[in-house]
């Protein structure tokens, strides 16, 4: 009952939207010790079965398409984290050392570090894409890969049922599943780390043991000396997918020259995207005489740049006439932080160049709330930034008024 309990403070902690029974966390939380007891008992005498997920769709990062979640309940959530808590600890140990994704302890820096420092030693890039992981993701191929670690028959019996329960589109029709693993449920990431692990980790470990790479869930980067380890290395990677029920997206996929000073080579693709940032060629200073070089160097992508102006925007700080200039800083400064503390990490110019907009509108804030010109307006938020100058999050990282 322990781990059950454990298992429901990681779900509130995570939040998250109901299910197809709709009861929220709120809810469920009303009459927490009865909800967490009668999972304890069904998942305990093996009578425990999934309700179905629910479907939602959200915008990708380009903004034009969308990508499916699949919600369980909060229950099914409970249930899932539990066993996550089991399984976790049998699996983790064995992930290759260059496995970042939903993993303590290693995450997205770490990975993009990691890619940083091999671009300086190896000329060439494989940029893959698996075409839609998540929903092609084969369920006898998953449950044998589980068994490699664990024979636990409550663990296997209750991730079948979850890979199998199905989903309830948005308009209400329930569709079975015979691949894939929802985005959306607990127990989704650890799933795929498992089968990327067998699938891609461990047999580029065997097959390419110089051939270094970065995977983040599904996202993955390979490095390669020249073009023609590239090729050979893309022809085999894909044929090890295929034999996973995995293809690699066609027009995504790619061999980039990773271009500099020191790279005199040209090819038709010089750059990639990997976490938000995009790799390129960009204008450095060299640390130890001053001179100006190009290196092959990370920097926010062009993606993560509209999805942070249309946050900004969504915001609309210029009406709020009804904050205080307090409240208004409260508005965005969690989210400013977090783009500032992730992107700013490498190239800040190229954040600071999205950020800088905020500074117009609170001047335009300024200038509605206090009825004053644009000149007055601006004076009297030099005079606040100069007072307070980490109030705006954006201000204390590098925009402070002057």
């Amino acid at each position: 009952m322990a781990v059950v309990e454990a298992a429901y403070e990681d779900v509130k902690d995570n939040k998250g939207a109901p299910g197809v029974d709709g009861q929220t966390i709120a809810d469920f939380d009303k009459k927490a010790e009865d909800n967490l007891y009668k999972i304890w008992n069904r998942m305990a005498s093996g009578s425990y079965f999934p309700k179905a997920v629910k479907a939602v769709e959200i915008p990708k990062s380009d903004g034009k398409s969308l990508r499916k979640l699949g919600i369980p309940t909060v229950s099914d959530r409970v249930a899932q984290t539990v066993a996550v808590m089991y399984l976790n600890p049998l699996v983790e140990p064995k992930f290759h050392q260059d496995s970042y994704g939903f993993r303590e302890g290693r995450g997205q820096k770490d990975a993009l570090k990691a890619t940083r420092e091999r671009c300086q030693k190896y000329d060439w890039v494989i940029d893959l894409d698996i075409k839609a992981f998540f929903d092609n993701l084969d369920h006898q191929l998953l449950l044998d890969a589980v068994r490699r670690h664990t024979d636990c028959f409550w663990l296997l019996l209750y991730i079948e049922r979850w890979l199998k329960a199905p989903i309830q589109e948005t308009n209400g029709n329930l569709c079975a599943r015979d691949k894939g693993t929802p985005q959306g449920g607990t127990i989704s990431p650890l799933l795929a780390n498992i089968y990327l692990h067998h699938a891609f980790d461990e047999w580029m470990a065997a097959n390419f043991p110089h051939v270094p790479f970065e995977r983040y869930a599904d996202d993955i980067v390979v490095h390669c000396k020249s073009k023609a380890q590239a090729e050979y290395t893309l022809e085999q990677i894909a044929t090890r997918l295929r034999q996973w029920k995995l293809a690699l997206h066609p027009e995504k996929t790619r061999i980039v020259y990773c271009k500099d000073s020191n790279r005199t080579g040209s090819h038709t693709q010089e750059e990639f995207d990997f976490l938000g940032f995009t790799f390129r060629a960009r204008k450095a200073r060299n640390s130890k005489d001053g001179r100006l070089f190009r290196g092959f160097l990370p920097a926010i992508s062009k993606k993560a740049k509209a999805k942070i102006g249309n946050e900004i925007r969504k915001w609309k700080l210029q009406t709020r006439s009804d904050l205080s200039i307090n409240e208004l800083a409260e508005l965005g400064n969690a989210a400013v932080r977090g783009w500032c503390n992730y992107y700013g990490m490498y190239y800040r110019s190229e954040l600071l160049k999205v950020l800088r907009p905020i500074n117009l509108k609170l001047l335009k804030w300024t200038k509605r709330k206090y009825r004053k010109n644009a000149r007055d307006a601006w004076a009297w938020l030099l005079g606040i930034c100069r007072r307070q100058p980490k109030l705006f999050a954006h201000w204390y990282h590098g925009l402070a008024i002057t």
